[in-house]
């Protein structure tokens, strides 16, 4: 970034500050902080081991260095502006999961279409959050990088106190790491009438049981009723390994029994008619990774992790780092709500074609100088693709 951009970009950054709502985590006293601010040459770093004892100490410093980033610890020490991390005194620390929509699996066509797949992932995990933990929409705050993705914060005492190894295994759990699909489909003694010998049945979890066992059976149930009603259904089943054309006939035909779903709602797989496990087991293979989370295990295991700002901006796209409610999160337009800069019009030299949609606007500059809102001209700055007016 030249210094003309650079001085235009800090004295926006600094304006937006002068008026912010800043979303201070709590107790923020005994957080440390850290800070990346705009340079005029290719080197940036970190200042950090800062500590504020109030809340306008902290609002003069944004306002006075409009930085790129700005940051806070998850963790909570005693002495958060120790220059050193052993003498910090760790106490406790947030839990924190990041959804980075560009390290997700799958093809991506756009920015937009990157951060709607960012969502939909973070829905998904929020559901693991809720069904699977027991936490309550209001024990849950949402947070919209600014970026690439979105975190969850979670401040309850119950987590306040976990490790990185206990943390690390919540993360394989809603991303099915070390899921044992034959612990799942089982069998067990089923007593029959009084003098008659007991048998062994073909079981699995039923649909209103906990954890991964009712998510499977819920989806089982749902993916193949859904299929049995499509009229290639039995070329689509017959496309799974090891699932013939007489086989996929029997599939389809159980999943039109109401009788034999409702058995199956109840965890009776034998309501089937003997279909291998395999076959089964094979289908929900496809469902397990359709349903586990794809969270970035590294951010959730590191208890003295640096975690953005909520209300502050994000120095890649000049967009706001942004706290949202559950009910916010699943209307939540990135591109259009975490936008804080204006219409007015600024010239630009564009170094290299870029692409954008923001504020339902679709952005394409081509090299040279030009005119774009002023909340593309930031964008774009930031980006490092254009250069403050020529």
């Amino acid at each position: 970034m030249d210094e003309r951009t650079r001085q235009f970009v800090v004295s926006a950054f600094q304006n937006y500050y002068s008026t912010a709502d800043i979303k201070l985590p709590p107790d923020f006293t005994s957080r440390e902080w850290g800070f990346i601010e705009f340079t005029s040459g290719q080197d940036t770093f970190m200042k950090r081991h800062r500590a504020f004892g109030s809340e306008g100490e902290l609002h003069d410093y944004l306002r006075g260095i409009g930085p790129a980033h700005a940051y806070y610890s998850v963790a909570y020490y005693e002495y958060p502006g120790a220059p050193k991390m052993k003498e910090k005194n760790w106490l406790k620390a947030d839990l924190i999961f990041d959804i980075d929509s560009d390290h997700l699996p799958g093809g991506i066509n756009s920015y937009a279409d990157m951060l709607e797949k960012g969502k939909r992932e973070t829905l998904k995990l929020l559901e693991f959050l809720m069904d699977d933990f027991g936490f309550r929409e209001e024990q849950v705050h949402a947070v919209f990088s600014g970026g690439r993705g979105y975190h969850f914060h979670i401040s309850e005492e119950s987590v306040l106190s976990l490790g990185s190894a206990e943390r690390r295994e919540i993360v394989d759990y809603v991303s099915s790491k070390g899921l044992n699909l034959e612990k799942i489909f089982s069998k067990k003694d089923i007593s029959g009438d009084a003098g008659a010998e007991s048998a062994k049945m073909s079981v699995f979890p039923s649909e209103d049981d906990g954890g991964w066992g009712g998510r499977i059976n819920r989806y089982l149930i749902t993916y193949l009723s859904s299929i049995a009603k499509d009229e290639d259904a039995v070329k689509i089943l017959s496309g799974f390994k090891g699932v013939g054309k007489t086989t996929a006939e029997k599939l389809v035909d159980a999943f039109q029994d109401e009788s034999r779903i409702a058995a199956l709602k109840n965890g009776k797989m034998d309501a089937l008619g003997g279909f291998k496990k395999d076959i089964l087991m094979t289908i929900v293979n496809q469902g397990v990774e359709q349903m586990a989370a794809c969270v970035d295990e590294p951010v959730t295991a590191d208890i003295k992790r640096l975690i953005r700002l909520p209300g502050s901006l994000h120095g890649k796209s000049g967009m706001k780092v942004t706290a949202l409610s559950i009910d916010e999160l699943e209307s939540f337009e990135p591109l259009n709500d975490a936008v804080v800069f204006s219409d007015k019009s600024v010239k630009i030299k564009v170094i290299k074609p870029f692409a954008v949609q923001m504020k339902g606007k679709d952005l394409m500059v081509e090299e040279g100088v030009q005119e774009v809102p002023e909340y593309a001209a930031i964008y774009l700055m930031c980006r490092g693709v254009a250069e403050y007016g020529r």
